[in-house]
């Protein structure tokens, strides 16, 4: 890609791959139906990519085709798992645990339902971002109805045990939602394997489109059912309204059977590029990496430069380096990052700290020229 700057923000959004896009261009013109109509051409033609999608996409996370709900992104997706639960299950208990690093998705929905009369049990982490899975077995009980815990954090690229978790979840039958957007793309994910039994994606996290994400709900051991959260029409088996994105649809399964195809290759690639970055900016005093260093996306460096602030750093950078001090959907906030707060990082380090997200376009030069200009700025600005 030929850009002026260099682009090391890829756990924020991703540009669209070309071949995505050339797959989504005849949706928006020649091929414009909606995927809803029924009595002619245009509308079947649309119907037809939009089943092919949903197969690419159901093949990417190995789910039956039926049960993946289109949804605008994750947020959505969160919505609808997390209150869709509540409102059919809540017969049975109004208790849901999550994690305090979780998205702004879910601690902000579970926050709404707080003052629906929803308890919810906020999990700790470790200072390497795990949660404790003797905590969870503490805390979970019969009225507990829903566990939330994201698969990889989009700060820190931390990476939770699914698999042990879901066991302690389904002892007590309750269900397991995982919010997998940032894992999407970064690794293989199976649900089954995982054992979740609902699951959320955004296709604009692994080089397709924004605005368009699903959700998975397990249909059959156990089946989990939601309550709709828009009405309007019973699009995707009554859960979702509204008239199908089909281009958006269309590039989410193309987007999905490339990152199939690439995952070792960029994993390998990316893991090499990523050492480099770190083993350089280490050399820095008061430099260190947040959060586990072995259980993490291989994208993903959050690095605290202790005793310099990020935006202090990133304003020397920014005309040159695109990064981030923390989430995308957070950063207009005056806050320190809740994800590295709850890992016990002190105020001072958390405003310290920069995530460094790569993605498949970086090269190893633009990775020297980012260490160079790093160490140059530091040394230039920050060092007395």
């Amino acid at each position: 890609m030929q850009q002026d700057f260099i682009y090391l923000d890829y756990n924020a959004t991703t540009p669209v791959d070309e071949r995505v896009m050339q797959e989504m261009l005849p949706y928006f013109t020649t091929h414009f139906g909606n995927a809803a109509s029924k009595t002619h051409a245009l509308g079947w033609q649309a119907e037809a990519a939009v089943d092919k999608a949903r197969k690419q996409i159901a093949s990417f996370i190995n789910c039956e085709e039926g049960e993946l709900v289109f949804t605008s992104g994750s947020t959505e997706s969160c919505n609808l798992a997390i209150k869709g639960v509540f409102e059919k299950y809540k017969i049975k208990g109004n208790h849901i645990i999550t994690v305090a690093t979780e998205h702004r998705a879910v601690l902000d929905t579970c926050a709404a339902l707080e003052k629906q009369g929803v308890v919810v049990t906020y999990l700790s982490v470790s200072p390497e971002g795990l949660i404790d899975l003797d905590e969870l077995k503490n805390c979970i009980n019969d009225k507990t109805i829903l566990v939330c815990v994201m698969l990889a954090n989009n700060e820190t690229g931390v990476i939770q045990p699914i698999e042990q978790i879901a066991e302690i979840v389904h002892a007590y039958n309750s269900i397991l939602f995982c919010d997998a957007t940032q894992a999407a793309g970064k690794m293989m994910i199976d649900v089954n394997e995982l054992g979740v039994d609902l699951l959320c994606l955004s296709a604009h996290k692994f080089y397709g489109p924004k605005g368009i994400g699903a959700l998975y709900v397990r249909r059959k051991n156990p089946r989990v059912v939601l309550q709709a959260q828009i009405d309007g029409g019973g699009h995707e088996h009554g859960l979702r309204s509204g008239t199908l994105n089909v281009p958006a649809i269309v590039g989410f399964g193309k987007a999905c059977e490339i990152a199939q195809s690439e995952i070792w290759d960029n994993n390998t690639k990316l893991s090499a590029l990523r050492a480099k970055i770190e083993h350089q900016l280490l050399d820095i005093e008061g430099v260190r990496i947040n959060g586990s260093t072995r259980y993490r996306l291989y994208n993903t460096a959050n690095i605290c430069f202790s005793g310099i602030k990020a935006d202090a750093l990133i304003s020397k950078i920014n005309h040159k380096l695109c990064v981030a001090a923390g989430s995308a959907c957070t950063s207009a906030l005056a806050q320190p990052s809740h994800v590295l707060s709850a890992m016990g990082l002190s105020e001072a380090d958390c405003y310290s700290s920069i995530r460094f997200s790569l993605g498949k376009y970086n090269t190893e030069q633009e990775i020297e020229t980012t260490i160079s200009l790093i160490k140059e700025m530091v040394e230039k600005h920050f060092t007395v």
